[in-house]
């Protein structure tokens, strides 16, 4: 069988200038990055405004499991899918992150017959987004102690900086350190400590931003620091946000590349779901949305993470409103929820498969909860039997009154996801809706996490520590208090214990500390031990990423 890489290098491309013209972009308004990528004009995109808007998708999954799930695999392989049945359709996707390309996850540019192309350069560098993210957040932290160290005018307290830095990649021995040794020259020393970029707020920010003018607004909100009196320093206060903006002026263009079918896709912004807001870039959504009649995106993990932020966040500030939600679900990753080792998924187990079957009820049910019609794609494995897709199909059907499709877009492309493509547009054509969200604005903070965690999570209570604690009074005294929150949780249960799987109720979500993120626009509550800067496996990914001898990139997937 061959792999994802040879599949994607197999593939004939068209000239991304074709792509594009298929949309009415004409080619001044590219700026190529060889012959299969280019980036969209900031111009052009202006020239947008006042389109009507197509019917946004959103794409989302069950609690994550080492089985896999393909949901980026099935929100291309359904886009693809929309283009065949006579839906011109957009497909709108996070950029992957180098740190867990070359740690446990791999690439996430799809799968199978349902990828977006060129593989190798989407999941290596690409069109240098986030290098330029990672630049404009370091160049703000050099000017915060740059700042400190030759005149502190404005009397920042170096005991509270709260500006971490960062880099893509993971590094646990970055988590916490010690800067500034080695002598007077170096300046002060301090404790300091990095997150992985996609982590950063200026990720965020950069996600969230309408246009560059949003985004610079939105950096000079960042809160970097106190004084020794406790007021805010942010960068505008720095000046740090002209420069900021010269860096990502570039990057916050979105990008364009195509799929194998064909279909023409936006990837653009990346930050995770599990410690960020986990959607792609506000600015390439409403593009695909002003260009196409259906905008297909995917929000990042479950949709306990993914899906919640993607409505209580972006949608909330944007004013997006998604016509239907796919939920993906796998045979195999339900029977892992219900028990059974990875080692025996080939074995046919519709008993595990009906335990496990609570995970996906919590996630329909929660979708539900927002006002939003759902159906279920069942991601088709080879070792998959009939017997455990009926039992699947009649769960859903007799417990949830939800449509389960099964789909075959890995093996088959576009034309495996038809049956679901038909599906989605009955649900997103039967009338426009807007979605409830988890909390009001006005709840205070620790109600609405509370709130996510006692109706999504299924929580007896949260426990917040009494300095997070004492930190979300702060943030409220100040005038943060109508802020949505961004849960930094575990993708892999509802709970904050990874090991507890399927649909658990009754525990307590431990709320450890409590982040402002002033520019993104909301407060980050970071629950259990999960760790802003992850950490590679025992045996990461890069080992078996290189060279072959005709130069070509092996080991990728």
């Amino acid at each position: 069988m061959p792999t994802d890489i040879e599949i994607a290098r197999a593939a004939t491309l068209q000239p991304i200038s074709a792509v594009a013209a298929g949309l009415g972009i004409p080619d001044d308004a590219l700026h190529s990055y060889g012959r299969h990528i280019a980036k969209i004009d900031h111009a052009y995109l202006r020239s947008l405004d006042g389109r009507p808007e197509g019917r946004l998708i959103l794409v989302t999954a069950i609690s994550p499991t080492p089985a896999g799930e393909g949901k980026t695999t099935t929100t291309v392989g359904l886009g693809d899918a929309l283009n065949r049945i006579g839906r011109r359709a957009m497909i709108c996707l996070r950029e992957p992150s180098l740190g867990p390309c070359f740690g446990m996850k791999g690439g996430a540019a799809g799968g199978g017959r349902s990828q977006v192309v060129p593989m190798e350069a989407i999941n290596l560098h690409f069109t240098g987004d986030f290098h330029a993210i990672t630049s404009a957040h370091s160049l703000a932290a050099a000017l915060l102690d740059n700042h400190v160290y030759w005149s502190n005018d404005l009397d920042i307290d170096l005991r509270r900086i709260a500006f971490r830095r960062v880099v893509d990649m993971n590094d646990r021995a970055l988590r916490q350190i010690t800067q500034s040794l080695g002598g007077v020259a170096n300046g002060y020393p301090r404790e300091d400590g990095f997150d992985i970029t996609v982590a950063s707020e200026v990720m965020a920010v950069f996600c969230l931003a309408r246009d560059l003018a949003d985004l610079e607004a939105r950096l000079g909100r960042i809160v970097v620091a106190e004084t020794r009196e406790r007021k805010p320093v942010t960068l505008a206060d720095l000046k740090a946000t002209g420069a900021m903006t010269v860096l990502l002026k570039d990057a916050l263009q979105p990008n364009l590349v195509q799929t194998l079918d064909g279909s023409p896709a936006l990837i653009h912004g990346g930050p995770f779901a599990n410690i960020a807001h986990g959607c792609n870039s506000v600015i390439a959504t409403r593009a695909g949305l002003r260009l196409a009649d259906y905008a297909v995106t995917e929000a990042g993990f479950g949709a306990d993470l993914g899906a919640e932020k993607f409505l209580d966040i972006k949608c909330r500030q944007a004013g997006l409103a998604p016509s239907a939600v796919v939920i993906v679900a796998t045979v195999r990753a339900l029977k892992m929820h219900g028990g059974v080792a990875k080692s025996a998924l080939g074995a046919e187990n519709v008993e595990a498969l009906e335990r496990g079957f609570a995970n996906l009820a919590r996630h329909v049910e929660n979708v539900r909860r927002f006002g939003l019609p759902v159906v279920v794609a069942v991601n088709h494995f080879h070792a998959d039997t009939e017997a455990e897709h009926a039992a699947l199909k009649a769960l859903c059907r007799d417990r949830l009154d939800v449509e389960a499709i099964t789909c075959r877009h890995w093996a088959e492309g576009g034309a495996g996801a038809e049956d679901l493509a038909r599906a989605v547009v009955a649900l997103a054509e039967g009338g426009g809706r807007v979605p409830h969200y988890a909390y009001p604005e006005e709840a205070p903070l620790a109600e609405k996490i509370r709130t996510i965690a006692q109706t999504l999570y299924g929580a007896a209570d949260v426990q917040i520590e009494s300095k997070a604690a004492a930190k979300l009074a702060q943030f409220e005294a100040a005038g943060h208090g109508r802020l949505p929150v961004c849960m930094a949780k575990t993708q892999y249960s509802f709970s904050t214990d990874p090991g507890l799987m399927g649909a658990p109720s009754g525990h307590v979500v431990a709320v450890r500390d409590v982040r402002l993120s002033a520019g993104a626009g909301f407060v980050v509550a970071i629950c259990g031990e999960i760790m802003t800067m992850p950490g590679l496996p025992r045996v990461p990914a890069a080992e078996g990423i290189h060279l072959g001898e005709d130069g070509q990139i092996e080991g990728l997937f």
